[in-house]
């Protein structure tokens, strides 16, 4: 009889990926996957070590496994958690029968055949290898995340990443369209490309940046969209913004961090962009195509931003109508990074989350308003599938990503597919958008 295995991925899309990898190494080894953890003979949790929101519900997850470790079952922690920290969890969570970095999970199966003997294992890699695999997709059928690259080299002064992940490592492009095809065969119809960094694709292999050559092959796919996230403001030029607009298979979105607005707290972030840099940068985006969303994130509280520096932030979310989408976050110290050496000009965490709390609120109304431009418009909308709680049926435009941004809520006469493209003529919008459909899918 087959062994199995139930798998939890914690933390962003790139962890996804990288589960998805693990699980494919797992079936190939003839290991049997499922979703009810206690017929599962292996418990594999891949973490988040981030900021300290994440680790805290790393470990909460890890401690809630673990109370389905009887029967023998044994119970894997993987991710940047266990790279993190693995040499003190090690001692400290005595219920993890392994604890295996980023850099070795390409060893995933040697683990568990390791643990099968008895053995109780840490391993943590201080050498990328990198390795080939295939996928076993955790996401809806009809998307995927491709990730391009791994690590980074930015060094921005609050971010562990690098210490975690370790330099900038693009994939070869004949690898990555390698895979893009494999996942269009499975019937993926949208991609989103994913790292630290995806406007710094290719530097470390090809000399200079090559995102655009990569969506140059990419469009030749059979796909609805290709997706941009993680841009970094001080990349994105003319050249991509105008492949962005003429290029019907990419879609007119872009996710970019900011992170702040004022110069003083960008520099003590060790970010490269400036506040006039990034207006010119957004308003370049939508001279050359106002129909391109641009999404970002924004951390409040981070050392040095007095009360005028966040009522620069404050007053340039409220002001600016160059950003479709935004999130909004806490500054979180974390050990190891410059940023933790920083001595002055801390904020404390309840005026954090007070700011935190404002500018969602500040957000949340203005995007009632953002949405308005797409009434009485018809858009291509993928079905997702029913929203229960609203008992509606729902999906999205290529203006919004899965899972973080708002949704296109949809009435039609007759049955929908999943992960089918469909004509919705918006009549109402608010927090989201609502649409009906009068056509069969495109």
């Amino acid at each position: 009889m087959k062994k199995k295995i139930a798998a939890v991925s914690l933390g962003c899309d790139k962890n996804r990926v990288d589960t998805e990898n693990m699980l494919y190494l797992l079936t190939q080894a003839d290991y049997e996957l499922t979703q009810n953890v206690e017929e599962a003979d292996y418990i594999l949790i891949n973490t988040c070590g981030f900021i300290e929101k994440a680790k805290k519900e790393s470990i909460a997850t890890v401690l809630e496994m673990a109370d389905y470790k009887k029967g023998g079952r044994k119970l894997i922690v993987t991710g940047c958690l266990a790279e993190r920290y693995g040499k003190e969890l090690f001692d400290g969570l005595r219920e993890v029968d392994a604890f295996v970095g980023v850099q070795s999970e390409d060893r995933i199966v040697d683990v568990i055949r390791k643990l099968d003997g008895g053995e109780r294992m840490l391993d943590i890699s201080c050498e990328y290898r990198g390795y080939e695999a295939g996928r076993v997709l955790t996401t809806p059928y009809h998307y995927a995340y491709l990730k391009i690259a791994d690590g980074c080299d930015n060094r921005c002064s609050y971010c562990a990443i690098p210490y975690i992940r370790g330099r900038y490592r693009s994939t070869a492009m004949p690898l990555l369209l390698e895979e893009a095809r494999g996942l269009v065969e499975q019937g993926v119809k949208e991609i989103i490309l994913v790292a630290q960094d995806t406007t710094l694709y290719g530097k470390d292999l090809y000399g200079k940046p090559a995102l655009k050559e990569l969506l140059k092959e990419l469009v030749k796919l059979d796909l609805w969209k290709i997706r941009i996230l993680y841009a970094y403001p001080e990349r994105i030029d003319r050249e991509l913004i105008e492949l962005i607009s003429r290029e019907e298979k990419v879609a007119k979105y872009l996710d970019i961090p900011l992170q702040h607005i004022d110069d003083a707290v960008l520099k003590r972030m060790n970010r490269k962009s400036t506040r006039c840099g990034i207006e010119a940068m957004l308003g370049m985006i939508k001279d050359i195509d106002s129909d391109i969303a641009v999404r970002t994130t924004f951390i409040a509280g981070f050392n040095s931003e007095t009360d005028e520096r966040y009522a620069a932030l404050k007053e340039f979310v409220s002001r600016t109508e160059c950003i479709d989408y935004a999130g909004f976050f806490g500054y979180s110290p974390e050990e190891g990074t410059p940023a933790i050496q920083f001595t002055d000009g801390a904020v404390s965490k309840k005026t954090t989350a007070a700011r935190v709390k404002e500018l969602e609120r500040i957000w949340s109304e203005k995007t009632k308003k953002l949405q308005q431009k797409y009434v009485g418009k018809t858009l291509e909308v993928i079905y997702e599938g029913i929203d229960f709680d609203k008992q509606r049926l729902w999906g999205r435009t290529e203006h919004n990503a899965p899972e973080i941004d708002t949704r296109v809520y949809l009435e039609a006469d007759f049955p929908l597919d999943i992960g089918q493209v469909y004509p919705a003529q918006i009549y109402k919008a608010d927090f989201n958008l609502y649409g009906r459909i009068w056509e069969k899918k495109l």
